[in-house]
């Protein structure tokens, strides 16, 4: 069992990741890849994945066992940043004695399938060869089972944020912890959830990061280190044949033929809200163009735009989200 103990300084200081965290994806994704559990959620994307995995991926194996423990130097915090090279770098450049802490922490577990390999040791030391292999497998893991993805794992992240943001405009804060049933249960001041050992965090005025993943399994995940800022990794909602979905680019490709390949970006990019300003520098496009194909897609019905102070939101409709999801409206 898991509890986490809130303050009422903490409880104002909860918030929600914005985007997937690309290193808890890498080794929530890892795990779930070499194990056999949600067969229905995950079986295809095995069956695509694994023939892609190669010699890059086995340190992996050696660092991410299914069960026990997982070196937290391999999710640290990224501060908001949600770019793969900048996150590989912050792992790679993880201090000595953080490094031999955690491996040690690792080759003491009881669940370790294997011995560490001799590899692990010059992680430990920190030696440049070493690190430049780990980094080498992490960006192998995303790039042959998040890549083709990344997709529809950010869209069902936005989704989720959306979920959580109606709970905190329903009930704030109280609102928003309560929501996650059942795989968190709010027991104030406790926050608790199932977990293989027992554990007790104190936040002690810190206050919490609840990051939404993909490929979190079943129930939330931690890092062990309580010295390190508070997080907890919770799993989120998915949809049968994902994997298929966003194996190839033939539902964006039928998208753009449609509505145009920069209008299908824009509304791509205002599932959960996004500005005129925040669309022309995520596109690379000018604010008077932004306007000119929202428009279009406002006169369709695929957007809404509401203006908030100096700025015009836009978000997408119902009709929006089905287009992007391949979903016939109904009439």
């Amino acid at each position: 069992m898991l509890r986490v103990h809130f303050t009422a300084d903490d409880l104002a200081r909860v918030r929600v990741a914005a985007a997937p965290d690309p290193l808890w994806e890498i080794t929530n994704s890892f795990q779930a890849l070499i194990s056999k559990d949600a067969p229905l959620l995950f079986g295809q994307w095995r069956s695509l994945v694994r023939p892609r995995m190669g010699r890059a991926h086995s340190l992996l194996a050696a660092l991410l066992p299914t069960r026990g423990y997982s070196p937290d130097f391999l999710t640290p915090d990224l501060r908001g940043s949600s770019g793969l090279a900048s996150a590989v770098e912050t792992v790679l450049g993880t201090p000595r004695l953080r490094l031999r802490r955690d491996l040690a922490l690792l080759a003491a577990s009881a669940h370790r399938p294997h011995p560490m390999p001799p590899l692990t040791r010059g992680l430990a030391e920190g030696e440049p060869t070493a690190l430049r292999r780990l980094g080498s497998a992490l960006q192998a893991q995303h790039h042959s089972a998040l890549a083709p993805f990344w997709g529809r794992i950010e869209a069902q992240v936005d989704a989720d944020r959306a979920l959580r943001a109606r709970s905190v405009l329903d009930g704030g804060t109280d609102g928003l912890l309560a929501g996650f049933r059942p795989v968190l249960r709010w027991c104030p001041p406790v926050l608790e959830a199932d977990y293989p050992v027992e554990r007790t965090v104190y936040l002690g005025g810190r206050g919490l990061l609840l990051q939404p993943s993909f490929f979190c399994l079943r129930r939330p995940v931690t890092v062990a280190d309580e010295t390190q800022t508070p997080v907890l990794v919770y799993p989120i909602q998915h949809t049968l044949g994902w994997a298929l979905e966003g194996a190839g680019a033939e539902g964006k490709a039928s998208l753009a033929a449609l509505i145009g390949r920069t209008r299908a970006a824009i509304l791509e990019n205002v599932v959960m809200g996004a500005t005129t300003g925040e669309l022309a520098g995520r596109l690379g496009i000018s604010g008077a163009a932004v306007s000119q194909h929202t428009a279009v897609l406002r006169h369709g019905g695929l957007l809404v735009s509401v203006r908030r102070g100096r700025h015009v939101l836009h978000t997408s409709t119902p009709t929006g989200l089905a287009l992007l999801n391949g979903v016939r409206p109904s009439v």
